[in-house]
């Protein structure tokens, strides 16, 4: 088991530094009732300290009743004794300004009045309003069972085949038992994770990468590890060489409009990746829930591979309503069977017959295509000029996106990204700054900004002020 170097300059004995690390460990379910911890000598050898500094360590966690010693045999975990698990202390302590939980409490629990430029959706104005309204009034004039029963465990058919459809035009040859409903695309990832992941096993991540993705990995307690993301997509070198060392079970990405940065992989990079991916035994969640966006569709992972390693995820919540969720996974057929189990047993069915009821209707009704047409067109202009007044205030594009509503800006000042966003807080103003997308905490001069989202003055004036401000600097 690595626990890991005790910490320095904390103020505490190393003593304690060993039984915090014990602690953390017990906490986050890397060690678990019943386990042996690691002998003496080298859990001293791990952690650069003394074997005596490990004995008293160990006595003070068995008089706590924490650990148990049996004689000639070394210490475990009491079976009595196992806290309950507590994500936001699963991982490291991080500053709430980069924690991703804090940042999405920030700004799913902000009032409708506060501006988020900071969120990851798009304004209710931007929404496709009227015929989400058709929708659910043909909805009150339909088969009770709709309004009241719960779903199929693989959704309804009527829209998986629409999905279908959409999956042919991205050259993905799916069948019907290669797709499933879920409840959302962030259900559809837990639903892989569950599948897939066993704690302490390794997942491999872009860095940046969707914070999301980090907090829900804490959730399966996986072990995280970061790969550069540049602008045609993942530091391909520096993947092989993970894929070599780490042995990762698990890659997901956004191979299209990838968030946080805007950038879509190349096809050269998706080739290599993919080979790389096959000689290491590697599956690869691909999350596509901002190809819509495109205006012309890029390679994507899951056509390339053909759903042999690859396992596509979706949804419509960024395009249609993050209200009336659900979401969508397409894979081998033999995982799909056993992941609709997993959603009976988590969920006791698919996603809500009513929401699938009014996407499909939205979808097959001619008007959604109108609608992300008009959508795209209006994103180019706001990208242009949002980009435009950042830049004068001294925040640079690290690319400018093909598609999407987010712009990932470097702070060309110097100040801390995650103080800024402090500041701004402080003015209820939501920011999203860099590290809280970053495993190795190296994005501390960046920030996401949603351009559909800065429309409000108010975020400018604010901005502003937080940048000169003297816990920016």
């Amino acid at each position: 088991m690595d626990i890991g170097a005790p910490s320095k300059g904390r103020g505490g004995t190393r003593t304690i530094d060993v039984m915090s690390a014990i602690r953390a460990k017990i906490a986050g379910r890397a060690l678990s009732a019943g386990d042996r911890l690691p002998s003496v000598r080298s859990l001293a050898a791990t952690m650069g300290v003394s074997p005596s500094t490990v004995v008293e360590a160990y006595d003070r966690l068995a008089a706590e009743g924490l650990i148990r010693a049996r004689r000639g045999s070394g210490f475990y975990v009491s079976p009595t004794i196992m806290p309950p698990l507590a994500l936001a202390e699963a991982g490291p302590r991080r500053d709430r300004e980069v924690d991703p939980f804090w940042v999405s409490r920030q700004s799913l629990d902000a009032d409708a009045a506060v501006p988020k430029p900071g969120c990851g959706w798009l304004p209710a104005e931007w929404m496709p309003e009227a015929a989400l309204r058709r929708a659910v009034r043909a909805l009150a004039r339909t088969d009770a069972d709709l309004l009241t029963d719960y779903g199929s465990t693989r959704g309804g058919l009527a829209l998986r085949r629409l999905l279908l459809a959409r999956l042919a035009e991205d050259s993905i040859p799916a069948s019907v038992d290669q797709l499933m409903l879920t409840g959302s695309g962030t259900q559809g990832a837990d639903l892989v994770c569950r599948f897939l992941l066993r704690p302490g096993d390794t997942v491999l991540v872009d860095d940046p990468c969707y914070f999301n993705f980090r907090a829900l990995l804490r959730a399966h307690q996986a072990r995280i590890i970061g790969v550069p993301y540049t602008p045609s997509g993942p530091d391909v070198t520096r993947f092989e060489q993970i894929l070599g060392a780490e042995r990762p079970r698990l890659y997901i990405t956004n191979s299209a409009l990838h968030n946080p940065t805007g950038a879509t992989m190349s096809l050269a990079t998706a080739h290599r990746l993919l080979t790389a991916a096959a000689a290491h035994d590697l599956t690869i969640i691909e999350d596509d829930i901002f190809g819509d966006f495109e205006p012309e569709r890029s390679p994507r992972l899951a056509a390339l591979d053909g759903l042999t390693r690859v396992i596509r995820i979706g949804s419509f919540s960024k395009t249609l309503s993050a209200s009336v969720r659900c979401g969508y996974i397409a894979a081998r057929a033999d995982w799909i069977e056993h992941l609709v189990d997993l959603q009976v047993a988590t969920s006791f069915g698919g996603p809500s017959p009513a929401a699938t009821e009014i996407i499909t209707k939205v979808l097959a009704g001619g008007s959604y295509r109108k609608h992300m047409d008009e959508l795209r067109q209006k994103l180019t202009r706001t990208r242009r000029d949002v980009a435009r007044k950042l830049q004068a205030l001294g925040l640079e594009p690290w690319l400018m996106p093909r598609g999407g509503f987010f712009l990932w800006c470097r702070l060309t000042g110097g100040q801390d990204a995650a103080q800024v966003a402090r500041a701004a807080l402080e003015q209820d103003v939501v920011l999203a700054p860099g590290n809280v997308f970053s495993v190795s905490q190296t994005s501390q001069h960046f920030m996401r900004f949603n351009v559909a989202q800065m429309h409000d003055p108010r975020v400018w004036d604010v901005l502003r002020r937080a940048l000169k401000a003297p816990a920016a600097l």
